[in-house]
Parts: structure tokens; C-alpha cells; sequence
């Protein structure tokens, strides 16, 4: 519902400001540029969905390998002394807490087809706890909060995205996206946990956090002994390394359960080609509308409304281009994914906007959609405070984004 509003408003805004443009400064030009745009960009939506099937038919089937291997087990339990934490008014030793083990750690691979259901099931079985049937509990919330963070150790999609898009070398934005996801998981829990009265200062919690912090301060401090140059090539080749770490752990871990690595790997790359087959008409609907908007001058505008705001406040605009991406990211996550294409396409994959929209697309997850897929699943409809919770973690993510690209792509 909500991309429907969006997409509806982008062409009545273009409409508007092109029949302004007509009318009151004499521009032709301005119709002609926007019916261009269209088909520019329904074939701009093609060529990348259809450039996708390969590659995500490779990453689907390693991540089937991964699920089936048990990796997503392996990973939940390693995690159970922090979201033990996270989550003490659920019984000990009660079956949703394996539930909301899995759907984490599966949204951490990037298993998106396995976290949803899981996610389901989850919800369910926290409702079986709720003595308020249309009214969220605390761990209801803490769950979703930490699913609208969109802690991701696997930025697969973004990474196949820029590959489409030319980029030179699409892993280098892995290292700041997992810098970034982390800030706005972070930021997530601590705002949820003082709301909830969850007490940060538990020893447990504290050295989880604590440790987690330490790593990623670790991780700044190392790459800002380097210069630019060297940063990159060595974001790029730790990046590259892990990734392929990844791929040969995934084969080990189904080789060593002793199941069949070919036939999974098949059937995830089955679901792989069936996903970019899957989002063509979505994303030719959401470019072509933002190819209007852009072309109508409304997105010009608005950019140059927020670069002359921050200006004058003294700061550097070059963020702004990539703001949209942003913005759009807690209502849509198709919407954002064809604004971070459509920054790509115009300033470039290698760009600071392009890589910082890159950046701001992985760093949270579609919070209404999840609050509203999650919650509706269960008939909640008093959600206390879960949004502003989940919003906070989004503008969490925002900053971080913005000083680590900073930090890795402009110092």
C-alpha cells in the first residue's frame, strides 16, 4: 500500500512540475525528456534483472548449501547468550527463542526466503505468550527492532547490483555496510532496551556489546592508519577473502552433515532464477517512476532544497545526491533498491553517491513493511512503541552511513 502512494505521488509530482515548467517558462523540452526517461528506464530494469539470474543463481544455491549444512544452527546458538538478554520476559527454555534464533541469524546470511517464515512462526508463538492480544509485548518489539536494523553479514544483493552496474569492484562497500549495520542494530537495541527498562549495564550484555564494539573500533582504527588508496584495496581484499571464506565454509559444513552439496546448491539456484525473474515488472515499475520524477526536475529540487540547507549550516552537501535512497528505505525496500540503481545509473557505480547509496541501502531494513507484515500476521494493532524505536535505529544507520563513506571514499 504504502509503494502505491509513492508511486502514484512521484507521477502526480512530475506531472505538476513539468506542466508548471510549460506554462509559466515556455520549456517543450520538458515532456519529450520525461516519455524518454520511461523507456530508458523499463530497459535499464531489464537489462539488470536479466543480468541478475546468473549471479543470483549462484549465491541462492550457496546459501542453500549453508541452510542445509546447519551454518544458520551453528550461528543461532553462538548468538543465544546475548538475545537471552535482549529478551527476559520469555520463559526459559521456551521453543519461540530457537525460532527467533533462526530467523536473525538466516536475515544475517541473507537467507530472506527461510528468515520470513521463520519470522512468522516466531510472531505466532510470541502472540501465545501476549495476555494483550492486540497489544505488542516487549519482546514482540525487541524482535522486530532488531529486524528492521537489517543486520546483515552478506550483502549479496547490493554487491550483484553494482556488478551490473559497472562498478569496478562491486565488494567494496562490504566492509563499510557491515560497519554501518552494525551502528544501526546497535542503535536499535540500546533505544529499545531503555524503553523496555532492560538493563544495559547486565555483565553479559555489557561484554557482548562491549566485545562487538571493540572489533568495529578496532576495524576504523586499522583502516585509518592506511591512506586512501591503500584503504580501499584493503577493504576490497579482506572483503573478498571473507566472502570466499564463506562460500568454501558453506561446502565444508554440507560436506562434513553428509548431504548432498550438488542438489542443494541446485535447488537454491532454481529459487535464484525464479527471484530476478520474479522483481523484472517491480523494478520497471519503480525506475521507470523515478526516471519521471528525475526528469520532470523534482528530484533536483528536492536534492538541491536539502544541499542549500546543509550548506548553510556550514557542512559538505555531496551526501545529498544519495539521500533519496535513504529516505525511502523504511517505507520500500524495492523503492530504495531502484533509487540506489537510479544513483548508479546517473553519477556512477564508482562515484561517491553511488557507493554511499549502496551504503544506505544495506545499513537498515524496510521498517513499516516489517512492522506491518509482522504485526498484521498476529492482528496487533497497538504497536506502543516499536516505530519510534525502529526509526531511530534508521536514522542511526543514516548517520553512520554518511561518516563511513566519508571516512572510507572521501579522506
Amino acid at each position: 500500500m504504502v509503494l502505491n502512494y509513492i508511486w502514484v505521488a512521484f507521477f502526480g509530482i512530475a506531472f505538476l512540475i513539468a506542466t508548471g515548467k510549460l506554462i509559466f517558462a515556455g520549456d517543450i523540452s520538458v515532456f519529450p525528456a520525461i516519455m524518454n526517461s520511461t523507456f530508458d528506464s523499463a530497459k535499464t530494469a531489464f537489462e539488470i534483472s536479466l543480468g541478475l539470474t546468473g549471479v543470483l543463481s549462484l549465491w541462492m544455491g550457496i546459501m542453500k548449501i549453508g541452510e542445509k549444512g546447519g551454518l544458520v544452527n551453528w550461528l543461532a546458538k553462538g548468538l543465544s547468550p546475548l538475545f537471552c538478554k535482549l529478551f527476559p520476559d520469555i520463559p526459559k527454555n521456551h521453543p519461540v527463542i530457537g525460532n527467533i534464533f533462526m530467523n536473525i541469524s538466516a536475515n544475517m546470511l541473507g537467507l530472506d526466503n527461510a528468515a520470513t517464515p521463520l519470522g512468522m512462526k516466531a510472531m505466532e508463538e510470541l502472540q501465545e505468550l501476549n495476555p494483550h492480544k492486540d497489544t505488542a509485548t516487549n519482546p514482540m518489539i525487541m524482535f522486530l527492532v532488531l529486524n528492521t536494523s537489517g543486520l546483515t553479514l552478506i550483502p549479496v544483493a547490493i554487491m550483484v547490483y553494482r556488478a551490473q552496474m559497472g562498478a569496478t569492484q562491486p565488494t567494496d562497500i562490504f566492509i563499510p555496510i557491515l560497519l554501518v549495520t552494525f551502528v544501526s542494530t546497535l542503535v536499535g537495541i540500546v533505544v529499545t532496551c531503555l524503553y523496555q527498562r532492560i538493563n544495559l549495564l547486565d555483565r553479559g550484555l555489557l561484554l557482548m556489546l562491549g566485545g562487538a564494539c571493540a572489533v568495529v573500533a578496532a576495524i576504523v582504527w586499522g583502516f585509518s592508519r592506511l591512506d586512501k588508496d591503500d584503504m580501499n584495496l584493503w577493504s576490497t581484499t579482506i572483503a573478498n577473502i571473507l566472502l570466499f571464506c564463506i562460500i568454501i565454509a558453506f561446502i565444508v559444513a554440507g560436506v562434513c552433515k553428509r548431504i548432498n552439496v550438488y542438489d542443494a546448491f541446485i535447488e537454491g539456484a532454481k529459487e535464484g532464477f525464479s527471484t530476478a525473474v520474479r522483481i523484472i515488472p517491480y523494478l520497471v515499475a519503480i525506475l521507470v517512476s523515478i526516471g519521471v520524477f528525475r526528469a520532470s526536475g523534482a528530484m533536483n529540487l528536492l536534492t538541491d532544497s536539502i544541499a542549500g540547507l546543509v550548506k548553510a549550516c556550514g557542512g559538505n552537501a555531496d551526501f545529498v545526491e544519495a539521500l533519496p535512497t535513504a529516505l525511502m528505505k523504511p517505507l520500500s525496500g524495492s523503492g530504495a533498491r531502484g533509487m540506489m540503481v537510479d544513483a548508479m545509473k546517473t553519477y556512477g557505480a564508482d562515484s561517491f553517491v553511488g557507493r554511499l547509496s549502496c551504503i544506505f541501502q544495506g545499513s537498515t531494513d524496510t521498517t513499516f513493511y516489517i512492522l506491518a507484515v509482522y504485526f498484521g500476521s498476529v492482528g496487533i494493532k497497538n504497536t506502543r512503541h516499536a516505530v519510534p524505536c525502529g526509526l531511530l535505529a534508521d536514522l542511526g544507520g543514516v548517520i553512520a552511513a554518511i561518516a563511513v563513506a566519508y571516512f572510507f571514499f572521501r579522506i
